[in-house]
């Protein structure tokens, strides 16, 4: 389930679910049923449930769970935003059904209701919402949110936008929230993340052919988006086979981000890795690696020369190398090269200077391109779709910036987005604050440079890396340190190489079984 869908593709799924003969209410039903299992599971029969439904089909949802909740021995009170006799449709039959008093929902009242509760099910707007709350709506998200009582989200909180996780006007912070078919983007990017407490993912009942019907191409980053692009090690293979990564190094006094990368890209499988550095840092360079070759750089030329060797297929430059002329010849002795490339820290600032040409020549190149930028550097090399500036959401900004750089861009932060040229983008949500530290960044670079060595495409090597950092930031826990992470890839890795077994396995034993169904027939 790593699809995301918007809330325009999620109301196609439920348009497209209806005319394939699954009717609306039924839908509704099961969504509703899917919040009451949610409360039920949480809290014990005769728990006090306030339900608060809206004017829509998310108050439809509210009125079967209060029915259902009802029905299995909880204190149900429900109120109702707006007028009963407004409501249409689905929604409508769902409350002709609900047999318990609707109170107006009055920001006079709903404190004392809010008090007495046990918990609350927010089905007031669901994630489409159009406009930012105001007036009673806001004066009743304001109430739930200042009365701490566990809040159960139908879809997402209310006043959370499902397309772009943004606040509109004001928003409930929930204790979980219950959505159905599939998540969408606003349950991954921030601040909607933050609010939405855990989020529960409810089959209600449409196929999945409505799913390929739709095609989304925004994804959660997840080891199914990329893992059968991983390479299995093959029993003849040999380290040339497995890919050559190459990382320069920054100045003498700057060389440890580079070994970072370095150790990861060796760490994440590429068979061989090599140290590009300058003159005055061989020795200090020298001295730290073992695993990791060392090659000695002068300036563009040299690395043009490294590069000349067509098994040297990735190449991660700037962590740490200086901003100005000297890194401006060496990324234009990249793009000359062969190899793939993943862009990083110093090389991306020195690129925001003049943007376009640095595009217009990734987009020459038939090898890829992978742009690595936090916010600030990202702000510097797109200033039109920095956050300060722009009006789109995270997800949007990041495939404008790839389809303009014609380069895979990873936007990074607490909800990294990866984006490719051709629309698709993924959202990782599995990364700790505790990545948050110096060096950090020059790992997951080094990551991305090591799966392209190994021949993942440039959006398959992003993707995997940014979801390696952020397990590896998971395992090794609070007080970790940008050297701690690397580390921490193989206990990570042999956990997929196991589960790749398994689905083989799975695959060899669906096939016989077929075989003997097919044999069975003669």
């Amino acid at each position: 389930m790593i699809e995301l869908l918007t809330p325009a593709e999620m109301a196609e799924a439920d348009a497209r679910a209806i005319a394939g003969g699954t009717p609306g209410r039924v839908l509704m039903e099961n969504a509703g049923r899917a919040v009451a299992d949610a409360v039920g599971h949480r809290w014990p029969v005769g728990a006090r449930v306030l339900v608060l439904c809206g004017p829509g089909a998310n108050g439809g949802d509210g009125f079967v769970a209060a029915r259902i909740l009802k029905e299995r021995g909880c204190v149900v009170r429900l109120m109702l935003l707006g007028d009963r006799a407004r409501l249409v449709g689905d929604a409508a039959e769902a409350a002709e059904r609900w047999r318990g008093a609707v109170e107006p929902l009055d920001p006079a009242t709903l404190p004392r209701a809010l008090r007495e509760a046990t918990v609350v099910v927010d089905a007031l707007f669901g994630a489409g919402l159009a406009r930012p709350l105001d007036g009673r709506a806001a004066e009743a998200v304001e109430a739930v949110n200042a009365a701490r009582r566990p809040v159960v989200a139908v879809d997402l909180p209310s006043g959370v936008d499902g397309a772009t996780g943004r606040v509109m006007g004001v928003a409930i912070r929930a204790a979980f929230s219950v959505t159905f078919f599939r998540m969408k983007p606003g349950h991954l990017l921030l601040p909607g993340r933050l609010l939405c407490g855990q989020t529960l993912v409810a089959d209600i009942g449409i196929r999945p052919h409505v799913l390929a019907a739709i095609a989304p191409k925004t994804f959660r980053d997840l080891p199914p988006l990329w893992r059968d692009a991983l390479p299995a090690p093959a029993l003849d293979g040999h380290k040339y086979s497995r890919g050559h990564a190459v990382v320069v190094s920054g100045p003498l006094a700057r060389t440890g981000a580079a070994r970072l990368a370095a150790d990861a890209a060796l760490r994440v499988g590429a068979g061989l890795v090599t140290l590009a550095s300058p003159p005055d840092a061989l020795v200090v360079n020298a001295c730290h690696l073992t695993a990791v070759m060392l090659a000695r750089m002068d300036g563009a030329a040299g690395l043009a020369e490294i590069l000349a060797d067509p098994r040297r297929n990735a190449l991660v430059l700037g962590p740490a190398v200086g901003v100005g002329e000297g890194t401006r010849a060496l990324i234009e002795a990249a793009f000359a090269a062969a190899a793939a490339l993943v862009l990083d820290a110093d090389a991306l600032t020195t690129l925001a200077e003049a943007p376009e040409p640095a595009f217009a020549a990734i987009a020459a190149r038939p090898a890829p391109v992978v742009l690595t930028p936090h916010e600030g550097e990202f702000a510097r090399l797109f200033p039109d779709l920095a956050e300060k500036t722009s009006p789109l959401p995270k997800t949007e900004r990041a495939r404008a910036a790839a389809a303009r750089s014609a380069a895979v861009v990873v936007l990074k932060g607490p909800d990294t987005v990866i984006a490719a040229p051709d629309g698709r983008a993924a959202i990782a949500d599995n990364a700790p604050p505790d990545l948050a530290t110096a060096g950090s960044g020059d790992v997951l670079a080094g990551l991305v440079g090591g799966l392209l060595a190994r021949g993942l495409s440039a959006f398959e090597a992003a993707a995997a890396a940014v979801w390696l950092h952020g397990e590896c930031g998971r395992r090794a826990g609070p007080g970790l340190i940008a050297e701690d992470l690397a580390a921490e890839l193989r206990p990570i890795l042999t956990a997929l190489a196991e589960e790749a077994r398994r689905r083989a396995w799975d695959a060899e034993d669906a096939e016989e079984d077929e075989e003997e169904d097919l044999g069975g027939t003669d």
